[in-house]
Order: C-alpha cells, then sequence, then structure tokens
C-alpha cells in the first residue's frame, strides 16, 4: 500500500472510530467486563464492527472481550470466504465461531392454517433466513455466557427502517441502538448507528475487504431496497434529511428500548 493510500485509510478509520466511540458513549453501548458476540456476515459492515470493537478492547477502556459468529446457511446461495473470516479475526485475535443451519423454503410459501406454528405462516425466504441466522446467534450468545450481541447496522440501515415502519406498518420507529431482551439476560447493540454507509464503503475499499463470494439471492426484492431509494431521493432534495429524521428518532426515544 502506498504512503498516500496509507494515510487516507487511517484518516478515515478515524472519522469511523470518532463517530463509534461516540455511540458506544451517547448509547452506553460499552461497559466494563461486557463479552460481546459480533454477528459476521462477512459484509463490510459486519468486518468494520469486528475490527473497531476488537481495536478498542486492546485500549482496555471499557474493559471487555469480543467473539464473533458466522452462520452458514446451507440453502441459500448466499457465501462467504470463512478462510478470509478467519484470518481476518485471528489478526485481531477475535475468536470465530462458524455455524452451520438451514431452513425450509417451503415453509414460506404454506397457506395459512397449514403450519402449527403460526410464526412461520406465508413468511418470505428472507424472513426465515433472518429468523435462523438471529436463532443461532442468540444460543451462541447464551452457550458462551455473553452479555451483548453487536450487530453491524449502520445509520442508513436505522434511517431505512424509520421509512419501511412508516410506510408498510404505520408507526414511527427503528432498529434501537440499544435493546434489552425481556426474555433473556441479553443487550442487542448497534455501535455503527452513527455512521453513514458512504463512509464505511470507503473504508472497506482502501482496506481491501474481501467481498463475499455470492451475495442473497432475494437482497434486491424486499421493501428495504424501496425505502433505500425514497431515502436517496430525499436527500436529493434536501441534504439534511438525515439528520432530521435522526433527530426526530432521538427525540421521540426511539434509539434506546430498555
Amino acid at each position: 500500500m502506498s504512503g498516500e493510500r496509507m494515510n487516507e485509510q487511517e484518516r478515515v478509520f478515524k472519522k469511523l472510530n470518532e463517530r463509534f466511540v461516540k455511540a458506544f458513549v451517547a448509547f452506553q453501548l460499552l461497559e466494563d467486563d461486557d463479552h460481546i458476540l459480533v454477528g459476521l456476515s462477512g459484509g463490510k459492515d459486519s468486518l468494520l464492527l469486528t475490527e473497531l470493537l476488537a481495536r478498542r478492547a486492546r485500549i482496555q477502556h471499557p474493559r471487555f472481550t469480543v467473539e464473533a459468529i458466522h452462520v452458514r446457511m446451507e440453502n441459500i446461495r448466499y457465501e462467504t470466504d470463512t478462510t478470509y473470516l478467519q484470518q481476518f479475526c485471528d489478526c485481531l485475535n477475535v475468536p470465530l465461531h462458524i455455524v452451520n443451519s438451514q431452513f425450509s423454503i417451503l415453509r414460506s410459501a404454506l397457506p395459512l392454517g397449514s403450519s402449527k406454528n403460526s410464526l412461520f405462516k406465508s413468511k418470505p425466504p428472507c424472513f426465515l433466513c433472518s429468523w435462523n441466522r438471529r436463532k443461532q446467534l442468540f444460543n451462541l450468545a447464551q452457550q458462551l455466557g455473553c452479555n451483548k450481541i453487536a450487530l453491524g447496522h449502520h445509520q442508513d440501515d436505522l434511517l431505512h427502517t424509520a421509512l419501511m415502519n412508516l410506510f408498510y406498518q404505520g408507526r414511527f420507529g427503528t432498529m434501537p441502538a440499544r435493546l434489552r431482551m425481556k426474555k433473556m439476560p441479553l443487550q442487542v447493540i448497534r455501535p455503527l448507528c452513527l455512521i453513514p454507509e458512504s463512509l464505511i464503503r470507503q473504508y472497506a475499499e482502501l482496506s481491501n475487504y474481501e467481498k463475499q463470494v455470492k451475495l442473497c439471492p432475494y437482497e434486491h426484492d424486499t421493501n428495504r431496497t424501496t425505502a433505500r431509494r425514497l431515502f436517496e431521493q430525499a436527500e436529493q432534495m434536501n441534504p439534511e434529511v438525515r439528520f432530521s429524521l435522526w433527530n426526530a428518532l432521538e427525540r421521540d426515544g426511539k434509539l434506546v428500548e430498555d
């Protein structure tokens, strides 16, 4: 890497780290003696999250430990080079757990009343895949004795979710930066919540993050894609819309759920 590119990488990382620190202070995401499990999909967001947490753990302020999980869904053509993920985590001294799972896509097409479990009636593959990944993540977190699960959702994700909830569910809310689970002794945290996706993409390119081998076949067939496009159009009309929407979420207490 040339000196100029390295300086640019360090400059961008400094910006990312400043927003990361601001988020965990503002929303009380990290505390002494935390044992955190990171959901490592292999995309740029989860790679950055793992790197930021691992680097912060070395400082020991606050004092916490980090492990990572990568869930391979055997029946979905969504692949990541697990050798790369292992090397990535080894360089950061982060233990990596690779878990294999699968689900029945046919269950998503079952007519109402045909399944005893109403959770899976007429659910799309995206829901089933996400639900099964989360199940594996929560199971391992409890097995390891973790008290927090860190997910790589950035600020754009939270803003797009707010739009989706408004348009499709008639309510104002989003994925919170900190969520305390009611049925288990775990908190879900999103330390990238103050970081725009564009900055993550820039750092990923400068750091030569390896891209996933195959992307999800359903990723362009969701309401989230529509929300993303609407948000981009809104930013063209008003470049300040990001801050307006974020401030509204913060004022209404939508970013923390205890």
